[in-house]
Order: C-alpha cells, then structure tokens, then sequence
C-alpha cells in the first residue's frame, strides 16, 4: 500500500468529491457524487470509505487541500469545516484553491484564455478568466457575478469556457460561439476534485500552506439566509490566499 499523501476535498456545489494522492503525487482513489444538500452527512462517511478502499485511514494522510469556492454558502462551509478540523487535529498543513482555480485547470493548455463558469443562482454566472503563463496558472482580474449575455460581452476572443455553470447554461453560452468562443463540453464533475488534489500538491511543494484558522470561503455576494443588518458582506479571499499555481 502506498503512503497517501494527500487527501482533497471539495464541496463547493452540488458536485461534491474526494481524492486521494499518495506518496508519488499520483492520483489513487477519486470518488465524486451529485448531492442533494445533504454534504453535512455525506462527506465524513465518503473520506473513510475513498480511505478504506485504498487500504489506508486518515493517520496516513499528510496533507489536506480544500476547494474555498466560490460556491453554496452550507456546502462550503461543511468542507472547510471537515479540512479544517483534520489538519488542527493531526498537526497537517492545508492548503487552498478556488473552486474556479479547479474548473479552470483541466483546460489550461488549451492555447487560449480559459473562462471557469459556475451556476451564481438568479440567473447568473460566477466566472473568472485565467490563462497559462510560463508554467503557471494565472488569474486575470477578480472573480465576478454576470448574466450570460453581460459574461460574452467580458471575454476575449478566442476563448474556453469551462466549468459547472455550462450544464444550466450551455444554451446562452452557446451563442458566443460565433465569436470564437468554444465551450468544454460534456462538463465532467471529476475532474474538478482531481485538479484540486494536483494543485493542491503542487502548492505544498511551493511552501504555499495556509493558516489554518485565516482559511475562509470565497462568496462573491451575501448568502441568501437572513443576516444581521449592518453586518459587513461573508468573507471573501484574502490578498495572499490565491497564488499562482505551478504546475505539476
């Protein structure tokens, strides 16, 4: 049995997944579902059984990677809340990508800026542009909050979409094609969490480990559930949180 090294969770948005890297940065065990908000009692009993399938429990992991978003305000804050407790329990380094960093990744050699979509609710879009840069994953500007229309208006041509935004959206998309826009379809949900676990590694290597208790979700706007007035808007990245990937 090889040593896992590296255990990756993400539950970002109804896609939710585990992966598992051992100790040769190879990916040994990938296990994604369509949950139904049901994250808070799906996710503990999924990293045991990608765990035990691998012939290996969580004193054999060395590293956690955790998705921040953006994303479902409950879901995200189950996954951080599971990564979180993991690393100060056993003393791991964590470390952070973007749900969008994720999206993007699989398509980086594309040739091309690479736009990661993601359903942002009442009929818009969370996007962010990124593009390969001498080895590097690189986001061009902040994530943002559009309707389909004004996010064709936004891109570059030529460009890839990419990312879970797609599936609800591929309609309007689709329009951009006369552009030069090309959309990556079908959207495969595992390659997601299997980015993340690559990233995640790549980032440990680099000596980019975050601060345990600093690590927060990305929401791009309020969440929908009643919060005090006066309050200032979720949390969203830090400055320092979101370097650029190397890649692996």
């Amino acid at each position: 049995m090889n040593e896992v090294m590296l255990l990756a969770v993400d539950t970002s948005t109804r896609y939710a997944g585990v992966a598992l890297l051992n100790k040769d940065g190879q990916l040994v065990q990938l296990l994604h579902w369509r949950s139904q908000q049901n994250h808070s009692v799906e996710l503990l009993p999924t990293i045991e059984s990608v765990l035990h399938r691998q012939g290996a429990t969580i004193q054999d992991v060395t590293c956690i990677a955790i998705a921040v978003g953006p994303g479902s305000f409950s879901a995200l804050r189950v996954g951080l809340s599971v990564a979180k407790g993991l690393a100060w329990a056993r003393g791991l380094p964590l470390v952070a990508v973007t749900t969008l960093e994720a999206e993007a990744f699989s398509h980086r050699m594309s040739g091309v800026p690479v736009c990661a979509v993601m359903d942002a609710g009442r009929g818009q879009l969370a996007w962010a542009l990124f593009e390969e840069r001498d080895g590097q994953l690189c986001q061009l500007g902040d994530e943002q909050i559009d309707t389909p229309e004004e996010l064709l208006d936004k891109l570059p041509s030529p460009a890839l979409l990419c990312g879970e935004g797609l599936e609800r959206y591929n309609e309007a998309l689709s329009k951009g094609a006369a552009h030069g826009v090309r959309l990556a379809l079908p959207y495969l949900p595992g390659q997601r969490v299997a980015a993340l676990a690559y990233m995640g590694i790549a980032r440990l290597q680099a000596g980019l480990v975050q601060d345990t208790g600093a690590v927060q979700p990305l929401y791009l706007r309020r969440p929908t559930i009643t919060e005090p007035k006066g309050q200032p808007a979720a949390a969203g990245r830090d400055a320092n949180q979101l370097p650029q990937t190397n890649l692996p």
